[in-house]
């Protein structure tokens, strides 16, 4: 005897049905590709196979040791973090950008404190470019390259125990139009020129002027720490400069390399700079009398690229 059908409930034709559910198993397929983060991505190979990753120890690479997975990021900047390395990651940077302007970008990455069990390398058309050895604990270990140079390959190394291991970094994408983004990168020691403090005065996350009330250079990190007084905030996108009720005024820490030599100094300075990886970095940073002689000649020239009161 033929059922009657339930009222209300209507059902596709069998073909469609089946085309419906095989688009939905597609499409979870894909979605597995993906973080639900897109600008971070955290766990491990064959993680679904470990009921309870975090209590087990003994782990070894034999099970997934031939595993490879995509990650596809979205942002331009976040995390990754590979708990219980095994097998390899292939890392896809693609940011919101069309990709004729990807050439205009470069990629920063720097491992966690405690990374460890796998190497990360650049790869090209087949080709390893080791970036970071396992195992590498330089405290400075920042590596940068651009889009036409590669992606990124995370390989992990043989370990006779990786329960405790977890290979992890931080990325972000720096401008190379940006003058103030690549002195910052590349040459972050070297005095800027004129045109350079003007173009970073119009586009650094903090412009201030200050004095250096101390200087704290941290051997181990290889980082001066510069303790900076603020007279006036020109912009700062975080609060990296705070009110200190106590005195009356504004200050706060920037950041720079070890050998740069950075001293304290009398005098007016204007500090700008970059925040990179969550800190302050210091980019260009002219004795303030010699910003408003620069700047007062742009300004005569009509070739002053933003405009700011230099007093």
């Amino acid at each position: 005897m033929r059922r009657a059908p339930v009222p209300g409930l209507l059902l596709p034709p069998p073909p469609l049905l089946l085309l419906l559910l095989g688009l939905l198993v597609l499409d979870r397929g894909c979605a597995a590709q993906y973080s639900s983060d897109l600008c971070n991505w955290r766990g491990s190979l064959g993680q679904s196979r470990l009921a309870y990753p975090g209590a087990i120890s003994g782990l070894t690479h034999e099970s997934h040791k031939k595993d490879v997975e995509q990650v596809y990021l979205r942002c331009s900047e976040g995390s990754i973090e590979w708990m219980y390395p095994t097998g390899a990651l292939i890392i896809n940077l693609r940011p919101n950008i069309f990709p004729s302007s990807s050439k205009h970008w470069i990629v920063c990455i720097k491992p966690l404190k405690d990374s460890a069990g796998a190497n990360i390398y650049l790869e090209k058309t087949g080709e390893l470019k080791l970036l970071f050895q396992d195992g590498d604990h330089s405290p400075t270990r920042v590596h940068c390259f651009s889009f036409e140079q590669g992606g990124l390959y995370v390989e992990a190394t043989p370990q006779q125990d990786i329960s405790r291991k977890i290979t992890g970094f931080q990325y972000e994408l720096i401008n190379k139009g940006t003058a103030s983004d690549l002195h910052m990168v590349y040459a972050p020691c070297r005095p800027c020129s004129d045109t350079e403090v003007l173009l970073a005065v119009c586009t650094s996350d903090f412009v201030v002027r200050g004095t250096i009330q101390n200087v704290i250079n941290e051997e181990q990190q290889q980082d001066s720490v510069i303790d900076v007084t603020v007279n006036r905030i020109y912009r700062q996108k975080t609060k990296i400069f705070k009110a200190a009720e106590e005195i009356g005024v504004w200050e706060g820490q920037i950041k720079t390399l070890l050998q740069c030599g950075v001293k304290p100094g009398e005098g007016d300075f204007l500090f700008t700079g970059r925040m990179h990886f969550g800190e302050a970095r210091l980019g260009c940073a002219p004795r303030f009398k010699d910003f408003q002689r620069m700047y007062k000649e742009a300004k005569d020239k009509g070739l002053n690229p933003c405009e700011i009161g230099p007093d």
